[in-house]
């Protein structure tokens, strides 16, 4: 039997033989980046167990393997596949999202999310306990992982909240002498042995008095102090701060995480969107440094679209708004899922376009009505930046005075929005992230490529509005602007004329973001798009001495030992 047979012959044991794909068509879905990057595995696994996910990893380990490991692969950095096929040693992806367990502690203010629990599952099982986690749009919507969002750090929309973080994990690593160690976090009486330890977390066999409720952090508890302070000539959150950089948080698949423990938040009793318009950028500058530095009651949301980013994402995502309208968020998982299977079954037929998916997807859109409100559509038309912020509870009467009396003396207007129009004002900004892709996918006979952003401004930035010099600004064929106003973080997507370098574009575009005290990436992780900083690279070496673990990540080395 070949050495390769026998690697899949000894995983099938372990997770058995429908766990293990092995076919390229199989793979592509597990093996190539949900927007981003893709790369051949020897295999990608399945287990429904912990106690198999540590056998896999101690085969893998055992057997000189690189271990990927995978949650609901929705990343838009491709850090959670293989990169490329220039690894030096074979690939096995573990895909987690079997073992999806999410157990309720401490009467609901805090959980225990299993390695493949997403946020949308948890969001309905916090329900009847009035609370929520700590993303609720976003990657709530496309089925992400809880564990995912801890490792990238991931940020999310709501303005108090912070990056997702917590120093309370079940996790496995590989140490300086390459030995795969247990190390349990979670801060739960649990036992001492890992199949002890994996058994009495699977059955719950543990009580109150097991749970040990110490000074470890299960969320980020400075970040609404942070965002307030809007003289600091640093960003309020990015990927390569230190201060959030804690074992499995930040990690970026460096460890194989088993289970993470992280507080819930309470639901506010009531809220209100304000739908915000102006064609002066100072406008929005003046409103986010009033709010944050003399409200009482911090914004719950602040996202920000321009006009531009509205009319694509109105054309160009809207199937994907009515699908989350119509069917819900828990479509959207297979509705990829579909998508995939249509464009691996047209690259085999040769009179089928790329992207085959996205085209039938575009003219069904075509055939359905209107789907935004006629007052929002009106409004869009008068001003050119747009900002959806909701307010809560006691917030609500303080920002409708405030508003009330700006906007008698500066450029703009607002509206407060009726409970449908809330919904698809926030969802609208959602899919609009997509809306690139879509004109990509339709467009790319006359386009080269595409780029998405994800930029930290410094909190005390005035120019918050990217004005770019002339010599790079004329490469782009569209630009469209998106972000967490509040927070500083810009999401900007670009699509880059025909024949353009695009390599020395986006150094071009990253030397000016590093001119302006930007960081980045602010909250996507470093995937395989961005370099990691030393802050990180000496994190992920701390972590996986031996590279091991998701190679080449932040542009790293893929070989053994960081050679």
């Amino acid at each position: 039997m070949k050495e390769k047979d026998k690697v899949i012959y000894n995983l099938k044991k372990i997770v058995g033989k429908i766990n293990v794909i092995t076919s390229d068509w199989g793979k592509e879905p597990f093996s190539k980046g949900w927007r981003y990057g893709d790369g051949k595995a020897l295999a990608v696994v399945k287990p429904g167990r912990l106690i198999e996910i540590w056998k896999v990893l101690q085969f893998c380990v055992n057997n000189n393997l690189i271990i990927i490991m995978q949650g609901a692969n929705t990343g838009l950095t491709g850090g959670s596949t293989p990169f490329g096929n220039d690894y030096d040693r074979d690939i096995i992806v573990i895909n987690t999202i079997r073992i999806n367990d999410i157990q309720i502690i401490n009467d609901g203010k805090q959980i225990i999310g299993l390695a493949g629990s997403t946020l949308y599952d948890l969001e309905k099982k916090l329900d009847k306990y009035n609370r929520e986690p700590h993303s609720v749009i976003g990657s709530t919507s496309i089925g992400a992982s809880i564990v995912g969002g801890i490792c990238n750090n991931s940020g999310g929309s709501l303005v108090h909240r912070g990056p997702a973080y917590t120093q309370l994990a079940l996790y496995a690593k590989i140490n300086k002498l390459g030995d795969l160690e247990l190390i349990n976090e979670l801060d739960i009486n649990l036992g001492s042995c890992p199949d002890e330890i994996f058994e009495n977390l699977e059955s719950k066999n543990y009580d109150k008095n097991d749970i040990i409720n110490s000074s470890k952090l299960a969320s980020d508890d400075k970040y609404s102090e942070i965002v307030r302070e809007i003289n600091s000539d640093s960003p309020s959150r990015f990927n390569a701060d230190e201060r959030l950089l804690y074992g499995v948080s930040g990690s970026a698949g460096k460890v194989a995480v088993f289970a993470v423990r992280v507080d819930t938040y309470p639901k506010p009793k009531k809220s209100q969107v304000f739908y915000i318009g102006t064609n002066d950028t100072d406008v929005f500058w003046k409103i986010r440094r009033e709010i944050l530095s003399n409200f009482k009651t911090l914004p719950r949301l602040g996202d920000y679209m321009h006009r531009d980013c509205y009319n694509a994402a109105k054309k160009y995502s809207k199937d994907s708004f009515i699908v989350i309208e119509k069917l819900g968020t828990n479509f959207l998982p297979t509705l990829f899922n579909i998508k995939r299977i249509v464009d691996l079954f047209s690259k085999k037929i040769k009179f089928l376009p790329e992207k085959f998916s996205d085209i039938i997807l575009q003219y069904l859109s075509y055939l359905w009505p209107n789907h935004l409100p006629k007052r929002m559509n009106n409004f869009k038309n008068q001003f050119e930046h747009l900002w959806i912020i909701e307010m809560t509870d006691e917030g609500i009467d303080e920002a409708e005075v405030y508003f009330k009396s700006f906007f008698d003396k500066n450029d703009g207007a607002y509206f407060k929005c009726t409970k449908s129009e809330a919904k698809k004002a926030q969802l609208h900004r959602y899919v609009s992230a997509g809306a690139f892709g879509r004109y990509q996918a339709l467009k790319n006979k006359s386009n080269e490529e595409s780029f998405s952003m994800d930029i930290a401004l410094p909190r005390n930035e005035k120019n918050w509005f990217e004005n770019l010099p002339k010599d790079i600004n004329e490469l782009f064929e569209i630009k469209l602007y998106y972000g967490h106003l509040f927070c500083h973080v810009m999401h900007q997507n670009y699509i880059v004329k025909k024949g353009v370098d695009t390599k020395a574009l986006l150094n071009k575009l990253l030397m000016f973001y590093e001119s302006r005290g930007a960081e980045y990436p602010a909250e996507h992780n470093v995937g395989h798009e961005y370099f990691a900083k030393s802050s990180l690279l000496n994190f992920y070496k701390k972590l996986d001495p031996t590279n091991s673990f998701n190679p080449g990540i932040g542009k790293t080395s893929k070989l053994k030992n960081w050679k």
